[in-house]
């Protein structure tokens, strides 16, 4: 019998961010324009006088960054290659123009690829004149660690963190206040993923692991990365309760508290799949005593076409809850 591979909607795979931005751009041409010298999405309408907010990373994880630019969130995405951050050339590039005169945030999730070419271009945009600092994402429950390693990893917490830092933004809130906020969002955030299959990259015939029959891969990463483990396949209740009980007991959430809860497909997770999963968080927490106050449900930080979903928990405020509700209005989010 022939091989089965997997076939992909592309022409050529070291085309593929160039096409993917060019059509992204065509398809949103009053929220965003395309910088293909640097491969920047940017809000069409500029405003001045704002503090700029920049985030950026590998490709492969759409609609982040990219559909979160526009009015309430982001002023630019940085686009890197596959799964790859992209170059300090093109961090400053995004940074400089993200810039209205007010400072810019930059927003990284925590791999060391970005931390290092988003604080070279901190400093070489801040020889132009530009101030800025950095809030780094660290959600991810999987890879907490007590090493000295890099840390937890930043996945779907960032949503949270672009959506606060741009309703403050949009306010005209100070560069300090602006990163006071994203930083306690991210202390108050943690997420965990499971896998029933991975992706494959552009072009690639195999993907990048395999699972059996009976296993799913525990505390899976965005970039395709394996897990903390194999657990044996189950319902989804029963997925869903061994992801939401380490996050609810990482935050220290008690009854009476509230949360802003992301529940996000990686790729391959339809939408049906999404809500039954979105049903049992709500159970779960309901059993604990804790609200969902807000909550998001869809595929926003995926991992090319893995077949997975992650579950992120933001203990809130009300305060935090007003920043969530502030008008936004992007490819990927609007209200």
């Amino acid at each position: 019998m022939p091989t089965i591979t997997r076939r992909q909607f592309i022409n050529r795979p070291q085309q593929v961010i160039d096409e993917a931005l060019e059509g992204f751009a065509q398809t949103h041409p009053t929220l965003v324009d395309w910088h293909p010298e640097d491969n920047l999405i940017s809000r069409s309408m500029r405003s001045t006088g704002k503090v700029g907010l920049v985030s950026g990373g590998g490709s492969g994880h759409e609609p982040l960054h990219a559909g979160f630019v526009g009015t309430g969130m982001l002023d630019v995405a940085v686009c890197g290659a596959v799964f790859a951050s992209p170059t300090a050339a093109q961090v400053q590039a995004g940074t400089a123009l993200a810039d209205s005169g007010a400072g810019v945030v930059q927003i990284i999730k925590n791999y060391t690829g970005d931390v290092l070419n988003f604080e070279i271009a901190a400093s070489l945009a801040e020889d132009d004149g530009i101030s800025v600092d950095r809030v780094v994402v660290d959600d991810d429950l999987a890879s907490d660690s007590d090493g000295d390693g890099p840390g937890r990893r930043g996945t779907a917490a960032v949503i949270t963190v672009e959506k606060v830092c741009g309703a403050l933004a949009e306010r005209g809130a100070a560069l300090s206040d602006v990163v006071a906020a994203g930083r306690d969002v991210v202390q108050r955030s943690r997420s965990l993923a499971v896998a029933l299959g991975a992706g494959a990259h552009p072009g690639e015939q195999r993907a990048a692991f395999e699972l059996g029959p009976d296993e799913v891969e525990y505390g899976v990463g965005i970039h395709g990365e394996r897990g903390t483990g194999r657990i044996p396949f189950a319902p989804v209740d029963e997925l869903v309760e061994q992801i939401v009980a380490p996050l609810a007991n990482s935050l220290e959430l008690v009854r009476g508290d509230a949360v802003i809860a992301i529940v996000n497909g990686l790729g391959g997770a339809y939408p049906l799949e999404l809500s039954i999963a979105a049903r049992q968080v709500h159970r779960v927490l309901a059993a604990r005593g804790i609200a969902v106050a807000r909550s998001l449900v869809g595929s926003y930080v995926t991992s090319l076409d893995m077949h997975g979903l992650s579950v992120t928990l933001t203990a809130a405020d009300d305060a935090l809850v007003g920043h969530w509700d502030a008008p936004v209005r992007t490819p990927a989010l609007t209200w």
